[in-house]
């Protein structure tokens, strides 16, 4: 980390010999000290280094400053303001029509850029550019379905996040008991699948010989971890939580383990949300685990399913559910019932798992895609859909989203090629003969197309009028 903190002290020099170099631009140019939109367009014309570093730092500083709101009207600004020049646009159109070579299509590329884009790099060069514009993007999230303006501006932010953000860019770095109290703090506060009670129960995570941990940070956010992984050393995969959270366990020796289970990922930045870093997080970690400990023959998670409970009910409410027949129905009545899961029928538990099976193996989004974002995120990168644990979570979020299902995908090293291939180019899910038998053959040949949430509620807005997690925290 010496070299990003030196690059860090580096860019503050620069900010501050820029500042007289900032005041003598302030004063030809006459811009008002509140006027956000004047300093922008004068960073966007700066050509002086440490003038247009110290313009950014000072942009970013007043939009600190800021409530809610005047953020809210600086975004709309940039949506308004700084997108793409149409007339250069148009010069380049005409100019690459008249000589169609690779240097024209390129011109023409670079002049189809919206200027905030530029605006966002500049801003970028100022200290603590990077946290500011992640906050910045966050924002943007929290209000995009408001705006009809804000997803072109996220469209630049994403772009340009993807390259700052590249896995080349990203140092892993295990956390434990050792690791300084600001970033641990942090790994209870981002903890987004199995709540962290306090900080003997993060001890019981981080301190045990059969416990790990591992996160990605950028060089520009070295205290702020960007996504971390909780890993259990075990001598078989778990089907249930509690099994690996409870207080009185009696930890195994780190070499006794066969089987490393994945039971936790959490997003930590939702300004990141859409730039990838989970994918690369596990790979990595299943080379590093493999060095240290090289008895271990299984990678495995153990997965909460955040929209089984809602995919289910609809289901219920339809007469005639491909998924369920009318006695299943009556059967699922019993999840309504409070206490349901304190010794169910078996008939309960195949029904339910049944059901499952469909809603993994069957059911799909407008786009041809599993419905549980948890499993579109491990069956892209190659896992397989290993096993389905019936009430393995029996937390008050997992009874309401999962009627307590949990699952384990299997990353088997030399299959991994092989089901992503399958998965993305045809859509076929891997999926171990266990959790094939519990699809019933009258089941096995229906697809239910289903329209996402987000999907229905767009199709009842485009009705009206003419005319997007998490969870493993990862869509």
């Amino acid at each position: 980390m010496k070299s990003s903190a030196f690059f860090a002290d580096l860019l503050q020099t620069i900010a501050d010999r820029g500042r007289e170099l900032l005041g003598r631009v302030r004063r030809s140019d006459g811009l008002a000290p509140g006027d956000l939109a004047a300093a922008c367009e004068t960073l966007l014309s700066s050509r002086g280094e440490a003038s247009g570093v110290a313009l950014a730092r000072e942009i970013l500083i007043r939009w600190e400053t800021l409530d809610d709101a005047a953020r809210l009207e600086f975004l709309k600004m940039l949506a308004e303001r700084f997108g793409p020049d149409f007339g250069r646009i148009d010069e380049a159109v005409a100019a690459y029509l008249n000589d169609k070579s690779a240097a024209m299509a390129q011109h023409l590329h670079g002049a189809a850029e919206a200027r905030r884009q530029e605006l966002v790099r500049r801003l970028n060069l100022a200290p603590g550019g990077v946290e500011a514009l992640v906050e910045m993007r966050e924002l943007l999230l929290r209000h995009r379905a408001e705006h009809p303006e804000f997803p072109l501006v996220d469209a630049d932010f994403e772009h340009l996040f993807s390259s700052w953000f590249n896995r080349g860019f990203l140092v892993l770095r295990r956390i434990d008991w050792s690791t300084p109290a600001n970033i641990l703090e942090k790994i209870i506060r981002y903890e987004a699948v199995h709540t962290i009670h306090d900080w003997n129960d993060l001890r019981r995570r981080l301190e045990p010989s059969d416990r790990r941990c591992f996160a990605f940070f950028h060089p520009q956010l070295t205290d702020d971890p960007l996504i971390f992984v909780e890993v259990a050393l075990t001598e078989e995969p778990p089907s249930a939580i509690a099994d690996l959270l409870a207080e009185e366990r009696t930890p195994i020796a780190a070499n006794d383990a066969t089987t490393a289970v994945f039971y936790s990922i959490s997003n930590c930045q939702e300004g990141l949300r859409g730039i990838s870093f989970g994918n690369f997080l596990i790979k990595q970690v299943v080379d590093e685990l493999r060095r240290e400990l090289p008895r271990l023959e299984n990678f495995v998670t153990l997965s909460p399913v955040p929209g089984f409970a809602t995919w289910l009910a609809r289901e219920r409410r339809t007469e005639a559910s491909l998924a369920l027949s009318q006695e299943d129905q009556r059967t699922l009545g019993a999840v309504d019932e409070d206490n349901w899961h304190i010794d169910p029928p078996e008939a309960l538990r195949k029904t339910l798992l049944s059901a499952a099976a469909y809603y993994f193996l069957k059911a799909r989004t407008p786009k041809g895609t599993p419905v549980d974002p948890v499993a579109r995120f491990h069956l892209g990168n190659g896992a397989r859909l290993e096993r389905l644990n019936f009430l393995g979570d029996l937390s008050a979020r997992a009874m309401k989203q999962a009627h307590g299902l949990m699952v384990n995908y299997c990353y088997r090293l030399h299959d991994i090629e092989k089901n992503h291939e399958l998965f993305v180019s045809k859509g076929q899910v891997a999926a171990a003969p266990e959790v094939r038998r519990l699809l019933r053959e009258d089941r096995g040949a229906r697809t239910l197309v289903l329209a996402t949430d987000e999907n229905s509620s767009k199709s009842k807005q485009s009705s009206e009028k003419p005319a997007l997690a998490t969870q493993d925290r990862l869509s």
